[in-house]
């Protein structure tokens, strides 16, 4: 089988990812269908990080709609970072859980109309989920296609291996995973074992997603509100947002987070910044609207979300979504991995040195650091005289709103967190 590889020299691969092998592929695409690629899994993610009510009826088509995969046999004899005794009645209670969600660029059926023909697939979105094992937060890290970094030799179905590479593009592992084991187990499972390998954290399993998938949950939920400070345009994508407030339907969201070129400097890097955006835009939905406490609208986003959706086996999704219900939207914080630009080659990104203090902080399932307080220049202000009548309370004043303080649709720098309590739904 053909590699179709963009590999890359190992020199350009920092000291702290060099150690672990590599493989990777290179892919003849147009634009329009990468910028496909990217929006795949992200109002999965936004679904499975608000969690569900508790009704039976929500688990039986979690799990009745979705096709579950078994790849355990790939994973038997591969070295993998150590799993955590389970608990024989939930293997995910009490402890953190770490998913992988993939965005797949299948051409079969309606997914061929959306992204074109082309034969293989590939995925161009991925996105690290952690969840702690209190269940009181939820870190999502997505991950460029064009990092440069190791690939290992990944077992494949029916036999044989990958070729393990010393430094080329991270979405090259699901390609030549698919193309040496002609099957989605053995894409899915190798970039599953790539990202072990580059982190040290055990990832639990994986999720797939499809075009059709996206379009569907965000008109499921009756469209994604979002404030646009500017004018967002893109020729590819066929993105013609104004300035201003929308309400985003599925075919216009797919088109916000495929847009590449035309907005800010063009980068992959800041297209992820808007993907991340617009998924905080939709868990936020999701919880204003009330949506977990109306079955009916829950199940339609339900159907839509896992009817494009492939999983593997060994941990139970529908469980992990349910003990999520009480996660306050601040505390689901999304960001991309550290890195910077590879050295002669612009196009490229490596992952820097904070990308492994990032791993190491989620593997020891720690909370951020918060930031500092600001301090007021002008000193500590005076106390209170006890004897001085107390102001009257102004009612306009009380409980305000919470507001954003960040632009969620701003370019950030790799690293830099929003969370789904920063998505402006409105811009006033």
């Amino acid at each position: 089988m053909a590699d179709r590889g963009d590999k890359e020299h190992a020199q350009s691969v920092p000291g702290h990812a060099r150690a672990r092998r590599a493989t990777v592929a290179r892919h003849g695409r147009t634009h329009r269908e990468r910028r496909l690629l990217r929006s795949l899994a992200l109002v999965l993610t936004a679904v499975v990080v608000t969690g569900a009510s508790g009704a039976a009826a929500i688990a039986l088509r979690i799990s009745s709609n979705m096709n579950q995969v078994d790849n355990s046999d790939l994973l038997d004899d591969v070295a993998r970072p150590a799993a955590p005794a389970p608990d024989p009645d939930d293997p995910n209670s009490g402890r953190a859980v770490n998913l992988l969600l993939i965005g797949s660029d299948d051409r079969t059926g309606v997914n061929g109309v959306i992204g074109g023909d082309e034969e293989g697939k590939r995925s161009d979105t991925t996105m690290f989920l952690h969840v702690s094992a209190d269940r009181s937060r939820i870190e999502v890290v997505s991950l460029p296609r064009d990092a440069v970094v190791p690939l290992p030799a990944c077992p494949v179905t029916g036999g044989g291996t990958t070729r393990a590479s010393d430094g080329a593009m991270f979405n090259g592992a699901f390609a030549r995973g698919w193309d040496t084991g002609l099957d989605l187990v053995s894409a899915a499972t190798c970039t599953q074992l790539t990202v072990e390998q580059l982190t040290g954290i055990r990832i639990d399993g994986f999720i797939v997603v499809d075009f059709i998938g996206f379009q569907n949950v965000v008109d499921a939920i009756g469209g994604v509100p979002l404030c646009t400070r500017e004018d967002l345009r893109d020729v590819d994508s066929g993105l013609d947002l104004p300035a201003g407030e929308h309400v985003l339907d599925g075919p216009t969201a797919l088109a916000l987070a495929r847009a590449r070129h035309d907005l800010s400097d063009g980068s992959d890097t800041h297209r992820l910044d808007r993907q991340q955006a617009l998924v905080a835009a939709t868990v936020r939905t999701i919880l204003d609207s009330n949506l977990l406490t109306d079955a009916p609208a829950l199940l339609r986003t339900v159907d839509a979300a896992t009817s494009a959706v492939t999983v593997s086996g060994g941990f139970s999704l529908s469980g992990l979504a349910f003990s999520l219900k009480g996660v306050d939207p601040a505390d689901v914080v999304f960001q991309t991995v550290p890195s910077g630009p590879k050295p002669g080659n612009k196009n490229r990104v490596v992952w820097t040195s904070e990308a492994d203090a990032l791993w190491a902080r989620l593997l020891a399932d720690a909370a951020p650091t918060a930031p500092a307080a600001p301090t007021d220049p002008a000193g500590p202000a005076a106390p209170a005289d006890p004897a001085a009548p107390a102001a009257p309370a102004d009612p306009a004043a009380a409980s305000p709103a919470p507001t954003p303080t960040v632009d969620p649709m701003a370019d950030r720098t790799p690293g830099e967190t929003i969370s789904s309590a920063d998505a402006q739904v409105a811009c006033g």
